[in-house]
This record gives C-alpha cells, structure tokens and sequence, in this order.
C-alpha cells in the first residue's frame, strides 16, 4: 500500500513498484484513508509520507499498525529531520528512506522490509541507535542502576555522606583538599547530580551514609 497526499508521486511510485513485480493493492492520501484500507486489504508493506492531508505520517503508522498489526511501513519521506525519523520509529516504522532515493533503492528497501529487516537512509540508522542507547542509558538511571564508582570515590561519598567537609575528609583520608575535592566532582559528573546535597541525598537513598 502506497500513502502519500501527492498524486503524482503516488502514481510513479505505484508504476515503479509494478513494474518491478509487486502488488499495490490500495492506495491513500491521509492518515483515516490509509487506516481504513489497511484494515481493509492487509497489507504485506505500506510505503508511508510523513506528509499527509489529515495529519503525519507518524499519525498514521501508529493506525495502520493498530489495525493490521503484522503490515510492515517503510517511510518515504522528503523530511530527514530528527523528529520525524525518531517519531515514525517510535510509532511501529520498520524503516526510513528519504525522496532522494533511487527507483532501484527503493525496490530494494521493499524487498528488505518484507522480509522483516530495518532499512535506512545512510545516516539515519546511526540517529536511531543513538537515541535508543540515550533511552535505554536513561531508563536504566530511573530503574536505580548504579553507575561504576571507583573505591576511592566510593570512600570519599560515605564521608561526604556522614557530613565531613572536603579537609575532614582529606585529613581522614590522607589526602590532598585538592584530591578529594576532584574525588567530589567525578563522582557529581557520573552520578549526573548538581551538588553534594543531592550527592548526600544519593549516598543515603544507596545505604552509603
């Protein structure tokens, strides 16, 4: 299934993809037509705008997939912004391509897409990884992973923890007001926290206090 608010772009893509064998079995303009024929027809892939006359592209893989969970969509779109590239992914997109592709490429990208592979624009994939490591880097700090402490830095947040200022703790741990205080700000850097009363916070939700 093509969907795409341009007519003329919807019929050239439909001719190069007969042409180069496959089947187009319904064609849409917006994000309710598409909906609706999808649950109508089924499709193995559609090849999706980001573009549409009621609404995104994003909108509309979000739908398609609520009614016909097993399509697969392919973006092919004009837009390489980050946004719509994270946001139709996020939404069900197996893949990205931009306008610019080949007739060739696209066939191709068809091909790969119903045979269940993610498919992108060189340039985009590396965009997704990225963002999917930041949320999974992110989920994890909200699940209470622990970042990797060295023991130094470990030794030196119990006593920032029990209240000592930075020369106690230099005394206590013979060691230079300088050193303990680079110890203070490594710690503050992978713990991503602004100051040592969040730090203290931190050491006392950790059971470090």
């Amino acid at each position: 299934m093509v969907v795409d608010d341009h007519p003329i772009w919807r019929t050239a893509v439909t001719r190069d993809l007969d042409a180069a064998g496959f089947a187009v079995v319904a064609e849409a303009g917006g994000v309710g037509a598409a909906a609706r024929r999808a649950a109508a027809v089924r499709p193995s892939v559609v090849l999706m705008d980001m573009s549409l006359s009621d609404g995104t592209g994003t909108e509309a893989t979000a739908a398609v997939l609520a009614v016909s969970p097993r399509s697969r969509v392919l973006v092919l779109s004009a837009s390489s912004e980050r946004d719509d590239v994270l946001g139709a992914v996020k939404a069900g997109a197996s893949g990205y391509l931009v306008k610019s592709a080949s007739a060739a490429e696209l066939v191709d990208a068809v091909v790969a897409t119903a045979a269940g592979q993610a498919v992108f624009t060189p340039g985009l994939a590396g965009l997704v990884l990225g963002e999917y490591r930041r949320m999974s880097a992110s989920a994890g700090r909200r699940a209470g992973a622990p970042p990797t402490l060295t023991e130094r830095e470990t030794e030196v947040l119990r006593l920032v923890a029990k209240g000592l200022s930075a020369k106690q703790i230099a005394a206590r741990l013979t060691l230079s007001h300088r050193t303990v205080e680079n110890h203070v700000q490594a710690t503050l850097r992978k713990l991503q926290l602004a100051n040592r009363v969040e730090l203290t916070r931190y050491a006392i939700e950790q059971g470090l206090d």
